[in-house]
């Protein structure tokens, strides 16, 4: 069994994909640490020496699911859209990909949000995600050239929180192309101003 454990992964790398997992699919308050603990095999002491405690676990787990969206969103974007106005409207078809998981739950960081106390290391990884997608639709707008960067940004934000809000409320992943269908109208008059 030990030997099985191992292989699975470090302590850290179990911690995260157990926390990963069951935080996402039930919400960081309602999933307590002896369940982190047993979904990954280890022993309560790893949890503590490894992140201290379960608001660094979740720190973790939030920034570890940034970085996977923010990798995920620039190969995809470098791999199907030459321009960055295609990008704007990219970015869409990129997120809609989340919206087929079969265990799509909506944005991890909204959830969490929701459930965090003001000032938390919970309250600063979602902010520092929050800050991503703006700076995202931002730079991709200055890059395009689009007449009134900041207003294009800004809409574009908007559409993409209600598209995942959309997609995962009503279970229905073809939202993509409808939110994709309005950022290209967005787009198309920011450019024609």
């Amino acid at each position: 069994m030990a030997e099985e454990k191992k292989s699975r992964g470090s302590a850290r790398e179990r911690l995260l994909a157990a926390a990963n997992e069951l935080f996402y699919a039930e919400g960081v308050n309602s999933v307590g640490i002896d369940r982190v603990i047993e979904h990954a095999g280890v022993a309560k002491a790893s949890l503590y020496n490894t992140f201290g405690s379960k608001e660094e676990l979740v720190r973790a787990y939030l920034k570890d699911r940034h970085a996977r969206t923010r990798e995920r969103m620039a190969r995809e974007l470098q791999a199907r859209y030459n321009t960055p106005r295609e990008r704007l409207v990219g970015v869409f078809e990129v997120q809609g990909l989340a919206f087929t998981e079969p265990d799509f739950r909506g944005c991890a960081f909204v959830t969490a949000s929701a459930e965090s106390e003001a000032g938390k290391a919970v309250q600063q990884a979602t902010e520092e995600y929050r800050m991503w997608v703006r700076s995202l639709f931002l730079d991709l707008a200055y890059a395009a050239e689009a007449p009134q960067p900041e207003a294009l940004a800004k809409r574009l934000v908007l559409l993409y929180d209600g598209a995942g809000i959309s997609s995962w409320m009503d279970h229905d992943p073809s939202v993509a192309e409808a939110s994709r269908d309005v950022a290209q109208g967005l787009v198309d008059a920011a450019f024609a101003r």
